[in-house]
């Protein structure tokens, strides 16, 4: 995964530390050749035909798509791809249909609600921000770049773009992977990074380090879901390749709970206990058997749930894709499935307070650039707009790095293009010159003044290319003047609470740890009593095929619990990485912006202590059957810590059986304050029977079956 290096952290506010931060990490060469292979060979055969101006849609379409091509696996790309593509067909025919028939005025109201919708849309998430970006940046480009095609052969060729460079994403293989099967080369690198970040927290454990292992932890798990988690046309793997690295991942999740329950104890481990991942990492990428695992010693609970794990990992990997564990089987038949988002859901996050926010701003930007571009142009107006879009998206930095960092890009490529047309040779070194700037697109994400340089050295010889006069000190004054209208856009005053994204993430964050927690402490997967009863009266008269029968429904009921639990814990530590992140991004604005926000890195960090414990809690409790003093403790401790904050209700919260007395969250002081920005959210009674030879819970002295990790 890619790194960040800080700049003088100690010495620069973070709103420059961050403007000046670059990623690190091993050059991409498989999307260097499809960069290489997209945009400039598109336009060469374009020019051949005698249709520039189609050749410069197209290698637009490739250079958006370049853009959204992220690493992972081939099956995510497509979406990840083809959404924003197919949006931005939609804006490109909007825009140019409106350009040539509306006026300026209606033109630009017209752009503006445009602005607002695709905003709030695109506070869903990153597939949804690329498509309305997308959009708007195709619609600006419609209705002020004049080309003499009309407005559906625009749409046509600016798709047939983004899909050359989908089907080289595709059918491109890896280099390196040709000895195993490249279709599912991002998959194998998602699924080895699991197992490499659970030998990472491991060696941590104990140290300073540890909590950005787990972190670290978090990140592998959502990656190498959102990989094998892809569309598909069939349920199930239709491949054993597929199959297998499906049965390799199920067997990681119980081995990162473990993990996860021995950083939170916090007792170093030995350096051995480390090994076993890293073999089962190397068998992941070579595709080969584990070899022997070292077996860690079995002297508490977090430690027995590893040596599980590590023994259903070993036999997983010797069955090649057969997963042994019954609470990983489904997760290796049918994916590692999330949750779908409802539809109910989805329109609250796009008409909650971080949708309107988004939206508003997006929409006076995207207006007011369109406003003053026409004012100032009778034709190639887009510019402005275009770079309008780009800067006010949050997702690509803070407000201030991202203003800085594309006025740098923008003067830097423009002036590298006034150079390179001085020289080139027309058309054909302009040709060179896109294939050679879309080759560095992969590798000049890593900052983004570096990828903006790029981006306006391509955008410039494309337009050179279909007509356009050269126009790179145009194009820098258009570029500041958009940094100015975001700037201040951004400080206006906005209808609403501000920092409405970072707590609608931080909302999301506490909702699905509080789910994760109430279905350890409630053992979901337990009896009722009046099934209980049932059993009971029934017992004397069972046969022994009616046990074995019986036995096969707890076995199914106990991995089914398991796999909701995943489930749970899965989108509880996914909702608190986004969440921590929109924080960090807010913490690095300028103060008059990060104000808004103060506080929230707190609760952030009172969550995720919540669903560490958890994760420890739900370990013993597979273990032991019931929680230490510890346990109980530390949570009432960080419920109340969230009930002070107000984000959890005033609600009675009951010791398992067995612990010294009922633990009560006390209730939190009336607030003198304003209105707080958290909404309260209901609690329900969590409770779990504990003591030995309760319903549904684990006997200390009985002995527990290989599969009682649970995954996740």
């Amino acid at each position: 995964m890619p790194r960040t290096s800080p700049a003088f952290p100690l010495l620069l506010p973070p709103w420059l530390t961050h403007a000046l931060r670059a990623q690190r990490g091993p050059v991409p060469w498989n999307a260097v050749v499809r960069g290489a292979l997209a945009g400039g060979p598109l336009l060469a055969v374009a020019v051949l035909a005698g249709r520039e101006s189609l050749g410069v849609v197209a290698a637009l379409g490739a250079l958006f798509a370049g853009i959204n091509d992220r690493p992972g696996s081939r099956r995510a790309a497509v979406p990840r791809i083809g959404v924003p593509a197919l949006a931005g067909a939609a804006g490109l025919a909007a825009g140019t249909y409106a350009g040539e028939g509306l006026g300026a005025v209606a033109l630009t109201l017209l752009l503006t609600a445009l602005g607002f919708v695709a905003g709030a849309v695109s506070a869903v998430g990153p597939v949804a921000s690329g498509a309305g970006t997308q959009l708007l940046v195709a619609a600006a480009v419609g209705a002020g770049m004049p080309l003499p095609d009309p407005g559906w052969q625009r749409a046509l060729f600016l798709l047939a773009g983004a899909g050359w460079l989908l089907v080289l994403r595709l059918v491109l293989p890896t280099p390196g992977a040709l000895t195993a099967d490249f279709r599912f080369d991002g998959e194998r690198a998602a699924v080895a990074g699991v197992y490499d970040a659970i030998a990472a927290l491991l060696s941590a454990v104990g140290g300073p380090d540890a909590e950005g292992r787990r972190a670290a932890l978090t990140a592998a798990l959502d990656q190498a879901q959102d990989a094998l988690a892809g569309p598909r046309l069939r349920r199930y793997a239709s491949s054993a390749a597929e199959r297998r690295l499906r049965a390799q991942y199920a067997a990681a999740l119980p081995l990162a709970e473990a993990a996860t329950a021995l950083a939170w104890a916090g007792d170093a481990l030995p350096a051995r206990t480390a090994q076993g991942p890293r073999r089962l990492a190397a068998a992941v990428r070579t595709g080969g058997p584990c070899g022997p695992l070292p077996a860690p010693a079995r002297t508490v609970p977090g430690l027995r749930a590893l040596d599980d794990a590590l023994l259903h990992a070993a036999d997983t990997f010797d069955r090649g894709g057969r997963p042994p564990a019954r609470g990983a089987g489904r997760t290796a038949r049918e994916g590692p499935h999330r949750r779908p988002p409802r539809g109910r859901a989805l329109l609250r996050t796009v008409t909650g307070p971080g949708g309107r926010e988004y939206g508003f701003r997006v929409a006076l930007c995207y207006g007011a650039g369109a406003a003053v571009a026409q004012a100032l142009h009778h034709a190639h107006w887009y510019w402005l707009p275009a770079t309008a879009v780009f800067l006010v998206k949050p997702d690509l930095g803070p407000l201030v790095s991202r203003v800085l960092n594309r006025a740098a890009g923008t003067v830097l490529g423009a002036l590298l293009f006034a150079g390179f047309a001085a020289v080139l040779p027309r058309p054909e070194g302009l040709v060179a010159l896109v294939a050679v700037s879309g080759a560095l697109l992969p590798v000049a994400t890593r900052h983004f003044a570096a990828q903006t340089a790029v981006v306006t050295v391509l955008v410039l010889a494309l337009v050179m290319v279909g007509g356009e006069p050269q126009a790179s000190w145009g194009r820098i004054g258009e570029t500041l003047l958009a940094c100015a209208i975001v700037l201040v856009a951004g400080h206006l005053p906005a209808p609403g609470q501000r920092g409405g994204t970072v707590r609608a993430r931080l909302s999301a964050a506490h909702d699905a740890a509080h789910a994760y927690l109430a279905h350890v402490l409630n053992g979901t997967g337990d009896q009722t009593a009046g099934d209980q009863a049932a059993a009971d009266r029934t017992a004397a008269d069972r046969t022994t095929g009616d046990r074995a029968a019986g036995d096969r429904t707890a076995a199914d009921r106990t991995a089914g619990d398991r796999a909701v639990r995943w489930v749970l814990r899965r989108e509880a530590y996914r909702a608190l990485a986004e969440a921590r992140a929109a924080i960090d991004r807010s913490a690095a604005e300028l103060p008059a912006l990060a104000r808004h926000t103060e506080g929230t890195g707190e609760v952030a960090a009172t969550l995720e202590r919540l669903v560490d414990t958890t994760t420890a809690c739900a370990v013993h409790l597979d273990d032991t059957g019931r929680l230490t003093a510890r346990h109980t403790e530390l949570l009432a401790t960080l419920l109340d810590e969230l009930v002070d904050r107000e984000l959890v209700d005033r609600e009675l919260v009951d010791r398992p059986e067995g612990a010294a007395g009922p633990l009560r969250v006390p209730p939190a002081p009336t607030p003198v304050r304003g209105p707080s920005p958290w909404r309260p959210v209901g609690r329900p009674d969590v409770r779990r029977p504990t003591a030995a030879g309760s319903p549904g819970t684990a006997s200390p002295s009985r002995p527990r079956s290989p599969g009682s990790g649970a995954a996740g």
